[in-house]
């Protein structure tokens, strides 16, 4: 048997949240494993939100969640200025439909503020039609609010992984924990299905599997209850309908379905919200979709009549509890990060720091690193600003840029060979169209899919 890898920290789950705390960790002078039972980082829950950078407005005032998702929309807006991950500051619009809905807006406002989020202003109906005129009839009013963005959620999972690799962590793909096993002062012995990881800390940031591993430590304060969202994405041609992320009013079931652009000029509809107990369950439904399709021919019956290009689901990992699960076990020398909801891509940075001071708390020595490498440079892939493509330049200098693979988004040759050749390079077809946007539009891969295969594959050493 090989021996185990050792460590001083391991970060299980390398979704947006693992990915980010390993990442904080890697830049102090412990050792760091993030270990990931998936094939690539932010194939889970990451992969499939709804992609908003959200500024904490409808938070409830007080608790983790709001103070770490205000923090980690300063946190992360900086670090995408730093890496070059797309965003696109559309701002949102919250639209009332009912008189009780109307009535709710001037309490949603006042949460803003208790949450210092003082931008939101409420507008009477001509303004919304004024802001969306293909709304449909009846709305009311609303509340804007500046500060919402949209960002590319695969790029934001990737960049912190590949910042957490060049710090020097060891990023350990394929391998699902199956069994926990204390090790005396040497910490805990992780059991995965591709070896053993010794660790003297251990980090649970497993998502949907965040209570397994939980109970493996002799925990049992939750259960995660896998909420499937149901999405529609709509062709490009669609996106002048939809300048801003338009919001429902919020109820006592959930935030409702909403209608945003994508970062990659796109339009989603969605999500759903359905617990089911499959914690693999990422199909859509007929029931799921039909009442998508219900619901948006209220919000912009205009919408539906633009054509589909994708329709998918995620699981958010729920939990019987309204705030962020947080803790630290020093005996055990366990840290549990759990029941982190959709807002968790705009809280992991913070999260991360707040983690750190836990463990700094519970006796973790943490000191920076001296020499931390400069955060990487990820390929923009929204549509603000220009793709490899349209540069002459870089095109001039390299001609693989101007060599076209998937016609639907404008990827290139280059960008192909980049992120096969990347810190952190895909593992499959789906790793690739993350990192690349390729099979990602209208034709799903339908003319491009075989050469796609084919320089995957060359990339692995196959022909």
């Amino acid at each position: 048997m090989a021996e185990p890898v050792e460590v001083d920290v391991a970060v299980v789950g390398a979704g947006v949240v693992g990915c980010a705390i390993a990442r904080e960790l890697a830049g102090t002078t412990l050792s760091v494993a993030l270990v990931e039972a998936r094939a690539d980082v932010g194939d889970g829950t990451s992969k499939a939100n709804t992609a908003i950078l959200h500024t904490g407005f409808d938070a409830r005032p007080g608790t983790l969640e709001s103070r770490l998702v205000a923090r980690g929309y300063a946190l992360l807006g900086q670090y995408a200025e730093q890496t070059g991950i797309a965003v696109e500051h559309t701002g949102a619009l919250l639209v009332a439909w009912s008189d009780e809905e109307l009535a709710a807006l001037p309490g949603l406002q006042a949460k803003a503020r208790a949450n210092g989020y003082d931008a939101c202003a409420p507008v009477g109906p001509d303004e919304v039609y004024a802001a969306v005129p293909d709304l449909g009839p009846g709305a009311l009013g609303g509340l804007t609010v500046p500060g919402e963005s949209v960002i590319c959620t695969w790029s934001t999972t990737l960049a912190l992984a590949t910042d957490a690799v060049r710090r020097g962590a060891a990023l350990l793909r394929g391998h699902q924990v199956v069994g926990v096993e204390p090790a005396g002062h040497d910490g805990t012995l992780l059991a995965t299905s591709q070896g053993q990881v010794r660790a003297r800390w251990v980090v649970n940031a497993a998502g949907l599997g965040a209570d397994h591993l939980d109970r493996m430590f002799g925990h049992d304060r939750f259960t995660v209850t896998p909420r499937r969202g149901e999405l529609f994405v709509f062709d490009k041609l669609a996106r002048p309908r939809v300048p801003l992320i338009v919001l429902p009013v919020p109820s006592s079931v959930g935030k409702g379905v909403l209608v945003s652009p994508t970062i990659y000029g796109n339009v989603m509809l969605g999500p759903t919200a359905e617990d089911l107990t499959d914690r693999t369950d990422t199909g859509t439904s007929e029931e799921g979709l039909a009442s998508l399709l219900e619901k948006g021919a209220r919000i912009m019956p205009a919408l539906l009549e633009e054509e589909v290009t994708a329709t998918y689901a995620g699981l958010r990992a729920a939990i019987d509890s309204d705030d962020y699960l947080i803790e630290v076990d020093p005996d055990r020398r366990y840290a549990l990060v759990g029941g982190i909801r959709s807002t968790g891509l705009t809280a992991a940075m913070a999260i991360a720091e707040h983690l750190r001071g836990l463990l700094a708390g519970a006796g973790l020595e943490l000191a920076d690193r001296p020499d931390l490498p400069p955060p990487p440079r990820m390929p923009d892939l929204g549509e603000v600003g220009p793709r490899p493509y349209q540069q002459p330049e870089r095109i001039a200098a390299d001609p693989a840029y101007g060599e076209m693979v998937c016609f639907c988004e404008r990827v290139t040759a280059g960008e192909v060979r980049d992120a096969l050749a990347s810190t952190v390079p895909p593992a499959d077809l789906d790793g690739l169209r993350r990192r690349t946007r390729v099979l990602n539009g209208r034709c799903q891969g339908f003319f491009c899919g075989a050469r796609v295969r084919a320089l995957l594959a060359v990339s692995r050493g196959r022909s």
